[in-house]
């Protein structure tokens, strides 16, 4: 996986920040391949580690869940177009986004549940477990014609109340 760079916040006039610091953004591109998602899953959570993340295990757990279902749904669907995903991580003070950019320019919708079905709900629990963080979650196209899944979660509260997250870039 390589690392593309961190895009670091913008620090015009910013408001007075609390002494821990973690906002920033951070691309990760990996090939279409299955062998991507482990890989992906592992360097975000190194990442929110290694920036030290205010997390709590569920929420760290989910978010690496909806990582995998993210890049899951793009290796298995997006690769004949895409032979490279994107794995974008956003960090404010009072969320973290993950997003998954390919360039297939097909808009994934979520599929009801279905017991005979094996697989095809990755977006419904992508949008469960954001649901039940707080957060949300969204498909959009991209200006070349590909698309980003994304899903932001909200930290534990911090003074100041939360903010919503910037939309993928």
């Amino acid at each position: 996986m390589e690392i593309l760079g961190s895009v670091p916040p913008d620090r015009g006039q910013a408001p007075p920040r609390s002494p821990v610091e973690f906002d920033g953004a951070w691309r990760f591109t990996a090939p279409a391949l299955h062998s991507s998602v482990p890989r992906a899953r592992h360097a975000v959570r190194d990442l929110l580690r290694h920036q030290r993340v205010p997390l709590g295990d569920d929420l760290l757990q989910g978010l690496l869940l909806i990582v995998s279902e993210l890049v899951t749904n793009a290796v298995q669907h997006a690769a004949l177009l895409s032979p490279e995903v994107a794995v974008e991580v956003s960090i404010g003070r009072h969320w973290v986004r993950v997003a998954v950019e390919d360039d297939h320019p097909y808009r994934p919708k979520p599929l009801e549940a279905d017991d005979e079905r094996i697989g095809g709900r990755g977006l419904l629990l992508v949008q469960a477990i954001s649901a039940e963080a707080g957060g949300m979650c969204d498909v959009e196209h991209t200006a070349s014609g590909g698309k980003v899944v994304w899903a932001a979660l909200p930290l534990p509260a911090a003074p100041g109340g939360p903010t919503s997250p910037p939309r993928p870039r």
